[in-house]
């Protein structure tokens, strides 16, 4: 049989999936991706936000100083790269629920580490006319949104025109391993990377490690006319590339592994929803996916302790958006003999485990 030969071998095309292809087709390699795009995948389904200060308590986020800036670059290079819009910049505010939390942060703006992320606090009402904030809010910078479909799309558009793209099941069966290279079906590679989201949990070589799936569910809505911001405080307001539609979500589910919609999170999306904003919207459809985390909170990337031609990378969880790009290209470097991967997230961290 005649083998098509290339670099890598990707098998998943979501968030994942998708910017180590990008990053390593910059870097000059040759690729061959196998993905079946699914509705319900999480990458699909999630509104793309990304966002500095997150959780319940509004910390910066692990790695933030890092991640940030090259997030900006690598999507904005990659829109000039593929010839699609897909990346978002825009303002988030945060409405304030006690005057504790509204001095609180008036004191932590000025914290040096913070100047880059705080736009500006407000003390009083600033936006009422669409959102409940009668003490005010916190406004961020270096947020945005990434229309994730577009994004996939457009990288996937750019395999297809390479010859480096098949809507395909993985068949662990097709898979050989040698000494020198593997070989799947009609192609053969230096390396395999698993890029397949919670999938992976099943593969047969990383079943021991620590991914776990965590239900999301988003609703859509259509608003009344557009808003400036982001809005977040609960559930997120993000804008979809659908006229005045809007995304709400997520919510967050260890327990239930159905592999639809609830009434359940529409009504605890309803809900948050009515607390944060005080406009009237009718919601046009409900989605769900299942991301993939670990035990930890971070990606997983590297070779398999014994198989060092099969590689990982997965994990990106509630925050994919921000970490793929700076991990993707952490990835490449390592893969093409450049660069190390972090021991934070690297697979070593579970060898004792497997």
């Amino acid at each position: 049989m005649t083998h098509k030969k290339v670099d890598y071998l990707i098998i998943g095309q979501g968030l994942a999936g998708s910017c180590l292809a990008v990053q390593l087709l910059n870097r000059g390699k040759t690729l061959m991706v196998f993905d079946q795009p699914q509705t319900n995948r999480a990458s699909a389904v999630a509104a793309g936000l990304f966002n500095p200060i997150t959780g319940r308590v509004m910390t910066k986020t692990w790695k933030a100083d890092l991640l940030f800036p090259y997030l900006f670059s690598f999507y904005r290079n990659s829109e000039a790269y593929l010839g699609e819009r897909f990346f978002f910049p825009q303002n988030l505010y945060r409405p304030f629920l006690t005057i504790e939390e509204q001095n609180e942060w008036m004191a932590k703006s000025e914290e040096q580490e913070l100047k880059n992320y705080v736009e500006k606090v407000f003390i009083k009402s600033s936006f009422g006319s669409e959102v409940h904030d009668s003490l005010g809010g916190l406004l961020l910078k270096q947020c945005g949104y990434l229309d994730t479909i577009s994004f996939m799309t457009a990288v996937r558009a750019r395999l297809s025109e390479l010859d480096s793209y098949r809507d395909e099941k993985f068949k662990k069966e097709a898979l050989t391993i040698t000494t020198t290279h593997i070989e799947y079906e009609n192609v053969q590679a230096d390396k395999i990377i698993f890029c397949g989201g919670i999938a992976d949990a099943e593969n047969n070589f990383f079943r021991q490690l620590p991914l776990r799936p965590l239900k999301g569910e988003t609703l859509q809505i259509r608003l009344p006319h557009s808003v400036g911001h982001i809005y977040n405080r609960g559930v997120y307001v993000v804008p979809t590339n659908v006229g005045l539609e809007y995304k709400v979500g997520a919510t967050y589910s260890t327990q239930d592994k159905t592999t639809e919609v609830t009434q359940a999170a529409r009504k605890e999306l309803v809900e948050k929803l009515d607390d944060l904003i005080c406009l009237s919207y009718e919601i046009t459809h409900q989605a769900w996916g299942m991301r993939p985390t670990t035990s930890d909170r971070r990606p997983i990337m590297g070779s398999h302790p014994r198989e060092k031609r099969v590689v990982i990378f997965n994990g990106l969880g509630t925050k994919g958006v921000s970490l793929a790009p700076y991990f993707s290209g952490q990835l490449a470097d390592w893969l093409t003999g450049v660069g190390e991967i972090d021991k934070e997230v690297s697979i070593e961290r579970f060898y004792s485990k497997m």
